[in-house]
């Protein structure tokens, strides 16, 4: 079955042939105008490769698929590798049918979004295929396959991976590392011959993750540079890549990893692979929108709506009680929250069990009559009443040796048969794809949701998955581990309306597109320094919207780091996020409180616009950030700098994002300027502040200077 789709809009178009076999792209990227089929053929005249001397005969042509198959003489990796006990290895799909959101198609095909479904088979592998690709309203494409056996004995898939190829043009790669209190760290190099391979084996995302793998024209930046970028939408073990063979074709990809013998499918048993989400735009802000979008819109998982920007200021425990649970502190900092305008209070680790330091508890999810001989009402109680919102602090797929579960429960901790896995801050990983495991902790947590006002999950998850088998066989679980975490979040929200679920994972160890289409918002890093969080801010917001990155405004001397840093730069560098407070305030002085409060005030009066707007990034000169969230009618900047500049005044920088032909009026805010002369107001057109810019305000080392633009009507 022949077809030629072409899904185009005016922000991206995607190219499509298939001559019987799998769909090769024939162009990702601008939109180019094509309305038949006429015009994909001359595309595909036109990209035909030259005859290489020991190459494949030119009657056989040279196919890239958009899961490549090593039949059609594509030598970098395939799509899928996998076999019966070393048959049916080498598939060779064949197209039966494919559909446009459902319907038939037969020939040419043009549409400004959907979901193509090509439906093929492989009868002498004994396999079928549905490959799924889908131009969404957010102007990103997403891509998944479902592979079924259709054998009678056993296939075991070793690996699945989706790609898109990216024009020669684009040989710059950057994409992340990172580690606990240093998340999203960029990392830049050249696309040469063979591959630029990234694994994540930590059986969640990894606050190493590639996040987003960009492949562009050199020297690509914010604003400027042709990028094409790809994101692995899964929770668990992934790979991102980008691959260059010797006939000059390149690609992206990702998918997930699946570890050795994980995923054996019987007859009739599919395997649905994560989506594969790709983008392109002008500059990375083009690629950052898209992903924003994405989630904004997100409403294909059951009662997951789109997460409102009107969120409440939240209070969070840890770093002012740790485990020192004592009711009357509790209800103080309470108090306390309430009078500097606080919104939701979040009572953390502890609560639990044995739990009065990290060796014990986790697994007994039944609040510690020992603290709280009342239960948590006294708190929860107070709470409500000084008009916050509970939350409380899980560690759902954890327990701790020395805890009731794991003495009742051995068989439900993930291993290898005949050893325990090593521990990680004294704790081993449970097993949820175990229906008892899972049954135990779902029951536990609703019957807590069940007795109070719980309106808030922080949901954490603090260490790797090592050595993640599942009973009675040893094999590996993280697939159905990953799957069970998606699902108990799931039924927890559909039993409790309105509930929200935060994704902490030893700070941001999962962040990815799937995680955020359950959850609310994730903590970005356990690290609070401002400083730090410049950078990891202003990275994560590459995947996510500020609405959805928690941020909050710690002790002026950070937890992490040691520094000392003053309330207006942890402020000015916390409001870009979801706010909240990670600080013991009875220690406070007086005038933090004030300069607290009018923080939190200000916040709250443009809120909207800091998180519903559109998120713009500058480069500048190493050591100095400029970002900002621009909406219709106001855009808010900060220009920070990390050291000493050399120079009194670093000229002009712009402010970008605005309406070309409207004028603004642009003032320099500082809540706590303490009398301190600033410029004087200026007016001036979105175009001349984006090109000609303004002065960049004089500020000293960690210190930021909020700039904010306001229509003239």
């Amino acid at each position: 079955m022949e077809s030629r789709v072409v899904l185009e809009n005016d922000a991206v178009s995607l190219v499509l042939t298939s001559d019987g076999h799998l769909p090769e792209v024939v162009h990702w990227g601008s939109p180019i105008g094509i309305t038949d089929a006429a015009g994909i053929d001359t595309l595909v005249t036109a990209a035909k490769p030259p005859r290489a001397n020991n190459g494949i005969p030119e009657e056989e042509g040279h196919r890239l698929a958009i899961l490549p198959e090593q039949w059609a003489s594509w030598t970098g990796h395939p799509g899928i590798s996998g076999s019966r006990r070393g048959h049916g290895w080498a598939a060779r799909f064949t197209v039966d049918q494919v559909l446009l959101d459902g319907q038939p198609v037969d020939g040419f095909v043009r549409a400004e979004r959907g979901t193509i479904t090509w439906k093929a088979t492989d009868p002498d592998a004994q396999l079928a295929l549905d490959l799924v690709v889908e131009l969404t309203s957010s102007d990103a494409i997403r891509m998944r396959a479902t592979l079924t056996n259709t054998g009678e004995d056993g296939y075991q898939l070793d690996q699945m991976l989706l790609c898109l190829p990216v024009p020669s043009r684009a040989s710059e790669v950057l994409d992340f590392a990172g580690r606990w209190g240093k998340e999203r760290s960029p990392q830049r190099g050249t696309l040469g011959i063979g591959t630029h391979w990234r694994e994540g084996r930590h059986g969640r995302t990894g606050a190493d993750s590639a996040l987003v793998l960009h492949l562009g024209t050199p020297g690509f930046g914010f604003q400027e540079g042709e990028v094409w970028a790809v994101h692995t939408a899964w929770s668990g073990n992934h790979v991102h890549y980008a691959e260059k063979i010797l006939t000059g074709d390149q690609v992206i990809g990702g998918g997930e990893l699946l570890l050795p013998g994980e995923m054996v499918l019987d007859h009739g048993q599919s395997y649905i692979s994560p989506w594969v989400v790709a983008t392109h735009g002008t500059g990375l802000d083009e690629i950052a929108a898209v992903h924003h979008r994405y989630l904004r819109e997100r409403s294909d998982v059951a009662g997951h709506q789109p997460v409102d920007a009107k969120r409440p200021v939240t209070l969070n425990v840890w770093e002012a009680v740790y485990f020192d649970h004592d009711t009357d502190r509790l209800l103080d900092l309470a108090e306390r929250a309430a009078k500097v305008g606080i919104e939701r209070y979040v009572l953390d680790d502890g609560w639990f069990g044995a739990r009065r330091d990290d060796h014990a508890g986790l697994g007994d999810w039944v609040v510690s009559d020992q603290v709280w001989p009342e239960g948590l009402h006294p708190l929860v109680d107070r709470v409500n009443e000084l008009g916050m919102e509970f939350g409380l602090w899980f560690e759902p797929e954890m327990v701790n040796p020395d805890s009731d579960l794991a003495r009742a429960h051995p068989d439900w901790v993930m291993q290898v048969p005949g050893r325990m896995p090593l521990q990680s801050r004294h704790q081993w990983v449970l097993d949820i794809g175990i229906p008892g495991a899972y049954e135990h902790v779902k029951s536990q947590m609703m019957a807590l949701l069940d007795e109070y006002r719980i309106g808030y999950i922080k949901w954490d998850h603090n260490r790797d998955i090592v050595d993640g088998g599942t009973s009675p066989d040893g094999r590996p679980g993280v697939h159905e581990q990953t799957l069970a975490f998606y699902r108990l979040v799931d039924e927890l929200k559909a039993a409790h309306p309105g509930l929200e679920i935060e994704s902490c994972s030893s700070g941001g160890a999962r962040v990815d597109l799937e995680v955020m289409q359950h959850c609310d918002r994730v903590w970005v890093s356990d690290n609070i320094d401002p400083t730090d969080r410049q950078q990891m801010m202003r990275w994560t917001a590459q995947l996510l919207p500020p609405e959805m990155l928690g941020s909050h405004i710690a002790s002026g001397a950070s937890h992490t780091t040691g520094r000392f840093h003053d309330i207006a730069y942890r402020a000015a560098t916390a409001v870009f996020g979801h706010l909240g407070v990670e600080w013991d305030l009875a220690k406070a002085t007086d005038d933090e409180i004030a300069q607290l409060g009018a923080w939190i005030a200000w916040y709250k009066e443009n809120r909207e616009t800091l998180l519903a707007g559109r998120t713009v990034r500058v480069d500048l000169s190493e050591g100095v950030y400029l970002h900002g969230t621009v909406t219709p009618d106001t855009a808010i900047y900060a220009y920070t700098e990390l050291d000493l500049a050399p120079v009194w005044s670093r000229g002009m920088v712009p402010l970008p994002g605005l309406d070309p032909d409207a004028r603004y009026r642009v003032t320099h805010l500082e809540l706590t300027a303490h009398g301190r002369e600033l410029p004087a107001p200026v007016e001036m057109t979105g175009r001349q502040l984006a090109t000609h810019g303004i002065r960049a305000p004089h500020v000293n080392p960690e210190r930021t200077r909020l700039v904010v633009a306001e229509r003239i009507a």
